[in-house]
């Protein structure tokens, strides 16, 4: 089709084929923002379990969060949060223990636990991208988590039962022990 067009137009043709490529490539990059894969370097860790009096302080430190922005790649609250440098920085902030940045690294290091046993501060994680682990959050308890949605949006509390959530939930995991 491009061939049929004048030499003017078909540099725009050209021009505009290259535009869709990067933004598709730039929504695939923000879409998978907490489930990157791991990187060079990034080997198999282990915590120390966390003492689970910590739990309201997760629960806490994650509620002054709401309504910050989200921001892929970030896991600072002047610059905005992705879900996993929200559950990264408030656990870092909470709990002093140093989590990666990437759900799936994440979701290895957590301890699993059955849906029914969810307590507060525990991690749940949901398959959105058609992988595993490519978002999570923290658990308030009640059925409700906060965490980093998407682009163009804020730190948020969600319930497990909203139909997108109950549809995408994979597994719930703890870092603290007991």
């Amino acid at each position: 089709m491009i061939g049929l067009l004048r030499p003017p137009e078909r540099a725009m043709a050209r021009l505009a084929a290259a535009a869709r490529l990067w933004l598709a490539a730039g929504l695939a990059a923000l879409l998978a923002a907490c489930a990157g894969p791991a990187g060079p370097g990034h080997s198999a860790r282990t915590l120390s379990p966390i003492n689970p009096a910590q739990r309201t302080e997760v629960v806490m430190t994650a509620l002054s969060l709401l309504d910050t922005q989200y921001r892929y790649g970030s896991a600072r609250p002047t610059r905005g949060f992705d879900c996993s440098g929200l559950v990264k920085y408030v656990f870092a902030t909470a709990t002093h223990t140093a989590l990666p940045h990437n759900t799936d690294q994440i979701a290895q290091l957590s301890r699993p636990v059955s849906r029914s046993r969810l307590q507060p501060g525990d991690l749940v994680f949901f398959n959105t991208l058609g992988q595993p682990n490519s978002h999570m959050g923290i658990y308030l308890g009640d059925g409700r988590f906060i965490n980093a949605p998407s682009s163009g949006g804020q730190v948020r509390v969600d319930s497990l039962d909203s139909p997108y959530y109950r549809k995408h939930f994979q597994s719930v995991g703890t870092l603290f022990s007991g």
